[in-house]
C-alpha cells in the first residue's frame, strides 16, 4: 500500500508539472486550450472552467494538454484561427512543445533547493568508521569489521577517511599495521592490501590499486548553507545528474550498462515506496530524480515524445516550410511502436524482477 501510495504521489506530480509547462506557454502565446488532462483513456472525474475542461482519466502513466489546431490539417473555426496551435510562429511552437521537459528540470532544481535550504548541503560524515567490510578481503582477515573506527596505519594518525584511502594505496601491497577502535576497546592489527580493479558507477574498469576491501561509512551529515547557496546547489545538482543519465543513456547503447536494468513503474513504485519509508528527504531527492528522468525521456528525439516534435519545428525553421503531414504520421507510427515496445520490454524487467527478487 505505501508503494502505491508514493507511486501516485509521484507519477502524479510530475505528469501534473510537465503537462502545467505546455499549459502555460500555450496560454502565454494565447493558444486555446481545449482540455488539460492527467492520465489518458476515459474520464474519470472532471469539470470545465472557461475554454477549457480539466480531468483526471483512467490510465495514469501519462497525461496530455489538448490544444486547438494541434495539426495543421485540424478543421477550426475561422474566428479562432490566431488561437490555433498550428497558426503560431515556429519559435513559439517550439517553446510551447520544450516546456513540459523543461518545467520537469526545473521542478528538480526546486526540489533539491529546498532540501539543501531546509536541511543544509550533504556531505559524508567526517571521521574513519567502516561501513563494510567485503567477506574473504583482506580486511575481513585482518578481523576488521563494520562500526570499526580506524585511529592510524603504519603509526600515521587518520582523521579522514581520504588519509586511511591514501595510506592504504601507497603500501605498494606492503603489510600495514593498522590501529582501531570498536567501542571502548583500543586494538592493533595488521593486513596485506591486495591489488584490484577499480571501477566507475558504471562498472567500467578504470584502474587498479591496493585496497583492504573496506568502504567508509554511508553516514550523512548536514552542512548549513545561505538560500543563494541553496539555489546553485540545486543547479549544480540537477546539471550532475543530467549529464549523468545522459551518459548513462550511452553506456547502454554501447552494451556497458545492460538493458535489463531498465525499469518502468512497478519499480518506480517499489523504489517509492522504499525511499518514502526512509524519510522524506530521500523522498523528496527521488522525486527530483524521476523529474529529470522524464524531462530527459521526453526530449529524446523520437517521434510523439516531445523531442521527436522539436526535431519537426527545428526543420521546418530550417527550411521554412512545415513537414508534411504524410512524412509525420509515417515517423509518429514508428515512434509509437518504439514507445510501445519500449513500455513491454520495461515492464517484463519489472516482472522479473518480482520473480526473482
Amino acid at each position: 500500500m505505501n508503494s502505491i501510495i508514493s507511486f501516485i504521489i509521484v507519477l502524479g506530480l510530475l505528469i501534473f508539472v510537465h503537462e502545467l509547462g505546455h499549459f502555460l506557454f500555450a496560454k502565454l502565446f494565447r493558444v486555446k486550450v481545449l482540455k488539460f488532462s492527467l492520465g489518458f483513456g476515459p474520464r474519470l472525474v472532471g469539470r470545465k472552467v472557461g475554454e477549457t475542461e480539466y480531468q483526471i482519466s483512467a490510465f495514469p502513466l501519462g497525461g496530455y494538454v489538448n490544444m486547438l489546431g494541434e495539426n495543421p490539417g485540424d478543421e477550426t473555426d475561422p474566428a479562432d484561427r490566431d488561437r490555433c496551435f498550428a497558426t503560431k510562429p515556429v519559435w513559439q511552437r517550439f517553446i510551447i512543445v520544450a516546456a513540459g521537459p523543461f518545467f520537469n528540470l526545473a521542478f528538480a532544481v526546486l526540489l533539491f533547493f529546498l532540501i539543501f535550504a531546509a536541511v543544509g548541503m550533504p556531505h559524508p560524515a567526517p571521521g574513519t568508521t567502516i561501513g563494510e567490510v567485503a567477506a574473504d578481503s583482506p580486511a575481513a582477515a585482518a578481523g576488521l569489521e563494520q562500526g570499526d573506527i580506524i585511529l592510524a596505519v603504519n603509526g600515521v594518525a587518520t582523521e579522514e577517511w581520504e588519509d586511511v584511502s591514501r595510506l592504504i594505496r601507497d603500501s605498494e601491497g606492503r603489510e600495514v599495521a593498522i590501529s582501531v577502535r570498536r567501542g571502548d576497546e583500543v586494538f592493533a592489527t595488521a593486513g596485506v592490501p591486495a591489488k584490484q580493479e577499480v571501477k566507475n558507477i558504471f562498472g567500467e574498469v578504470v584502474g587498479q590499486r591496493y585496497m583492504l576491501g573496506i568502504t567508509r561509512s554511508s553516514e550523512t551529515v548536514y552542512q548549513p548553507i545561505s538560500l543563494p547557496g541553496a539555489v546553485m546547489a540545486g543547479l549544480e545538482q540537477t546539471w550532475s545528474l543530467i549529464w549523468l543519465t545522459l551518459v548513462a543513456i550511452v553506456k547502454m547503447f554501447q552494451q556497458i550498462i545492460p538493458a535489463s536494468e531498465l525499469g518502468g513503474p512497478i519499480l518506480i513504485a517499489q523504489l517509492a515506496g522504499q525511499q518514502m519509508e526512509v524519510g522524506w528527504i530521500n523522498f523528496i531527492y527521488f522525486i527530483a530524480l524521476i523529474s529529470i528522468n522524464l524531462g530527459i525521456l521526453n526530449l529524446l528525439p523520437i517521434p510523439v515524445l516531445d523531442g521527436g516534435h522539436l526535431v519537426f519545428f527545428t526543420v521546418e525553421a530550417l527550411t521554412r516550410r512545415p513537414v508534411s503531414m504524410k512524412v509525420r504520421e509515417l515517423a509518429q507510427q514508428v515512434g509509437l511502436v518504439l514507445l510501445i515496445a519500449l513500455m513491454f520490454f520495461v515492464f517484463y524487467n519489472d516482472i522479473m524482477r518480482l520473480f526473482n527478487g
